[in-house]
């Protein structure tokens, strides 16, 4: 009878890196190194750019009036295009995911056109529709509607495939119960449907803002960089950059990136806390 050898002499010992703990490290430490070249050496690019010249210049860049000014059309615009998006943006997805039309297929292809549509074209489309020579006799250019109409068709898309998986994963056995209980279609939504898709919806909303503030391409010809009116902070930093102005120029794009950072922060905060209660009640 041939001897039984312990384990460790039968099977050879599984190179470092290999097991599971190894290949999470492993895995971990690749995505670590690919996002700080991404994306964490660019910010820390910009952030040392924005104090070359000390905390004096940094303040006089941001509070300077064009700079204030920019920053307060660029917020007010963005939260209205953000508000209306989030509701219509709620609607297109209810609609392509429960409802059955013609076209329906080609209707959810053109909701990822902003997308793949460089944004200068969209600017074009915009100035075309809504310039001078507008075929429907609607004249939106150098106006705040034509830079809201411009960041609604960009931002768009961000709301309605946040929501459609969602949607898309509901267990209707739930609404269809809370029917058969004498539930209207209000009280359903309501109760049933948003609270399931509020994290998605806050999400959206969230990416749909943070691309509102720091928009350029959609909205530099509808709008025309008009100071005080519609001069975006993205067109008033290219100002500055003209202007061989670096240092304010990297001020300002600090400030958008605060803001959307902490609105994207906020709202997915939000949104986990809504999740976590939505778990709790199910």
């Amino acid at each position: 009878m041939s001897a039984v050898l312990p384990r460790s002499e039968t099977t050879p010992a599984a190179p470092p890196g290999w097991g599971r703990g190894g290949a999470t490290s492993l895995r971990v430490g690749i995505a670590t190194v690919w996002l700080s070249i991404i994306v964490l050496l660019p910010l820390a690019a910009i952030l040392w750019q924005s104090t070359n010249g000390g905390w004096d210049a940094f303040r006089d860049a941001v509070t300077a009036n064009a700079a204030l000014t920019s920053l307060r059309v660029t917020l007010t615009i963005a939260a209205g295009v953000t508000v209306v998006n989030t509701v219509f943006g709620l609607m297109v997805a209810w609609v392509l995911t429960r409802d059955e039309f013609i076209g329906k297929r080609l209707v959810n292809s053109v909701i990822d056109l902003p997308f793949a549509l460089p944004t200068i074209v969209a600017s074009l489309v915009m100035l075309a529709l809504y310039g001078p020579a507008s075929p429907v006799d609607i004249h939106l250019q150098h106006t705040r509607w034509g830079v809201g109409v411009a960041l609604l068709f960009v931002t768009l898309p961000f709301v309605v495939r946040s929501v459609q998986p969602v949607l898309l994963e509901l267990d209707r056995e739930t609404e269809e119960a809370a029917a058969s209980l004498g539930a209207n279609n209000l009280t359903i939504f309501t109760r049933v449907v948003l609270p399931a898709l509020l994290p998605a919806l806050l999400s959206g909303a969230g990416l749909a803002f943070s691309r509102a503030i720091g928009e350029f391409g959609s909205v530099v010809l509808i709008g025309g960089a008009v100071p005080g009116e519609t001069e975006v902070a993205s067109q008033w930093i290219r100002t500055l950059i003209e202007n061989d102005d670096r240092t304010g120029a990297a001020a300002v794009s600090i400030v958008l990136l605060v803001i959307s950072f902490l609105v994207l922060l906020v709202l997915r905060v939000i949104g986990s806390r809504a999740a976590k209660r939505e778990e709790q009640t199910a």
